[in-house]
This record gives C-alpha cells, sequence and structure tokens, in this order.
C-alpha cells in the first residue's frame, strides 16, 4: 500500500522537530529516523527498509559520504558530521545507520 506525503509536509514536521531536538527533548537520532522515513515515504511511498547495522571503517564512512579520506577527516575534526565514532580497541568504526540517517537528514537542508 502506498502513502502519499508531500515533501512540503516533511519540510513543515523537520521545522517543528528540529527545535525540540535542540532542546534535548527528542534524541538527534530519532529525529533524523523520523525524517528519514518520512522524506522516503515522500519519495517513494513507503519505508525506508529496515538495515542491519554495521560498523564501518573510516574509509567506508568516507565512501558512502562520496569524499575522500583526508577530507572526511579534515571534516570530522571541524565536527561537520552530526554522527560520532566509535572505538573498538585502537580502532575508529562508524555506525552504518548513523550514516545513512546523517545522509537522509541533510538531503533537503539547503531547502526552505
Amino acid at each position: 500500500m502506498k502513502t502519499n506525503i508531500r515533501p512540503q509536509t516533511v519540510r513543515l514536521i523537520k521545522r517543528i522537530l528540529t527545535p525540540l531536538a535542540d532542546e534535548g527533548l527528542i534524541f538527534v537520532p530519532e529525529l533524523n529516523d523520523i525524517i528519514g522515513n518520512l522524506k522516503h515515504v515522500s519519495e517513494k511511498g513507503e519505508l525506508l527498509p529496515p538495515i542491519m547495522p554495521k560498523l564501518l571503517t573510516q574509509e567506508d564512512a568516507a565512501a558512502m559520504l562520496g569524499v575522500g579520506l583526508s577530507n572526511f577527516k579534515k571534516l570530522e575534526r571541524e565536527n561537520a558530521f552530526s554522527f560520532k565514532r566509535k572505538m573498538v580497541g585502537t580502532s575508529v568504526r562508524y555506525r552504518n545507520i548513523d550514516i545513512i540517517s546523517y545522509i537522509l537528514a541533510s538531503d533537503d537542508s539547503s531547502q526552505p
């Protein structure tokens, strides 16, 4: 069953929920999940498929974002990303779900 939600509605919901996330009433990953799912519904008419959580290397994370490794490291140092690194022993890893949520949530950030 297809569901129709207009992109304008998704942007409105994001505008309403963002201050709640800024105040800590909603966790940012929750906001990203909500907006990501709503955006996908508005484009495809269905919720995002479930994704198996997986830890990624810095190289994998950079590739998912479409940037070079050195640029990814620079952006991370500047706190440009809402997702955080996970340390596994001495190795740096990132949750694929966090990166996907970041990509989906930032897709419409340039829209008014």
